[in-house]
């Protein structure tokens, strides 16, 4: 390859994956020491741990006292699943997606759970669908933010608040740097390997009263797993939402999600995070705004992610390249930065158009970030001089 000069400065942490995401600034495995190891989590120090993470997600992502929060199974793919077999069939739904994870709830309802009246509610990577034609007298599942394509909602304007329905909110890639309207939301899900950097395997669950009454009022024509269940004898099972888990969880991990949610409020709670996650995404965007070969996947920036940012390659003598040939330049542009322990995990993902995914979470330091860029230009430069061009429309 070309020999090519290298940046001066190198990010101190190259850690820029889309999950599990980096652990918080100033994290160490010490920061453990307290977790209630060896212990049963119903025993009276295990729970009281549980619902201390409870309590204190309330308190960082502002949840109303009104709104059920609990932990369960299987991360934020557990959740999701609890809502959908748990709660669809008693109306028609809307399934709104536009990116991988949000096209997998679609396939979910559509193939699995096979209900007749389900509407898909579409649009490629990069827009959103047309928000306008969602109907909100039926249930209507969406992620806020699309983490593979960077696209998320703007806000919760487009729900209304007399809906007769259920909104069904994956948040997993939004929570803790987004604000989320859980005025519009009656379920939201995450996990905690995302804007907190925590470990993963455990999904939240936050419910609205009319989530709940559903719950209480509706029984699915299918059988529920154990897992799934929230309810028995047309009574939601409270102890799920104080503590009492479904299974067993893992209190090294819980521990180390209690320390990262000490560590948000240090950081200025809900608003201190999605500050730092702007200032991130602000670093990327002042890049692409100087620099000729790269844009962002969102078509509109009031739709940019601030935290999975998705770059595609504009440079015309990339884009006029057949479409494997685009997909490997920018495979080897990660893979550059990946070898010079620059960053890691950055490549697009796999179902996505290609490209680039940098994580700009709250766990980010803004300093890495800005390392971080000269060393893209650095890459591209590099994966040019070293592709044949003969081949360009």
């Amino acid at each position: 390859m070309t020999d090519i000069a290298q940046p001066d400065k190198r990010p101190a942490n190259p850690r820029f994956s889309s999950g599990p995401c980096t652990k918080r600034p100033g994290w160490s495995l010490s920061k453990l020491e307290n977790a209630a190891l060896g212990r049963s989590h119903r025993a009276k120090d295990g729970k009281a741990k549980l619902k201390l993470a409870i309590d204190l997600t309330r308190e960082v992502l502002q949840v109303p006292d009104t709104h059920r929060i609990g932990i369960v199974p299987a991360s934020d793919t557990g959740a999701v699943e609890m809502a959908l077999w748990s709660l669809l069939g008693e109306r028609g739904v809307d399934m709104v997606a536009w990116e991988s994870f949000g096209s997998g709830w679609v396939s979910d309802v559509m193939n699995q759970l096979k209900l007749d009246d389900a509407r898909k509610i579409t649009a490629g990577y990069g827009r959103l669908p047309d928000l306008g034609s969602i109907d909100f007298d039926r249930d209507v599942v969406f992620t806020w933010n699309g983490t593979t394509s960077g696209v998320r909602v703007p806000d919760g304007d487009f729900i209304p608040a007399d809906r007769q329905g259920l909104t069904i909110c994956d948040a997993t890639s939004a929570a803790f740097a987004q604000k989320l309207d859980f005025d519009k939301l009656d379920v939201v899900t995450f996990s905690w390997q995302k804007v907190l950097g925590g470990e993963a395997a455990h999904g939240m669950l936050i419910l609205s009263p009319r989530a709940v009454e559903r719950l209480e009022t509706y029984t699915p024509a299918w059988p529920l797993p154990k897992i799934f269940r929230m309810a028995k004898g047309g009574k939601l099972i409270e102890g799920i939402f104080e503590g009492a888990t479904i299974n067993t969880p893992s209190m090294l991990c819980v521990e180390d999600y209690l320390d990262a949610l000490d560590w948000a409020k240090s950081e200025g709670g809900l608003e201190g995070l999605i500050r730092r996650a702007d200032d991130n995404l602000a670093v990327i965007e002042q890049f692409v705004a100087k620099t000729d070969w790269i844009g962002f996947l969102a078509e509109k920036a009031e739709t940019r992610s601030n935290t999975s940012v998705c770059l595609k390659i504009t440079d015309e003598r990339i884009v006029s390249l057949p479409d494997d040939e685009q997909a490997a330049f920018a495979k080897s542009l990660a893979s550059l930065l990946d070898k010079e322990g620059v960053a890691f995990d950055i490549g697009a993902y796999r179902d996505a158009p290609p490209g680039l995914r940098i994580w700009t979470g709250a766990t980010v330091e803004k300093s890495d970030l800005e390392a971080l860029m000269p060393w893209l230009d650095w890459a591209f430069k590099k994966a040019l001089a070293a592709t044949d061009l003969s081949k360009a429309a």
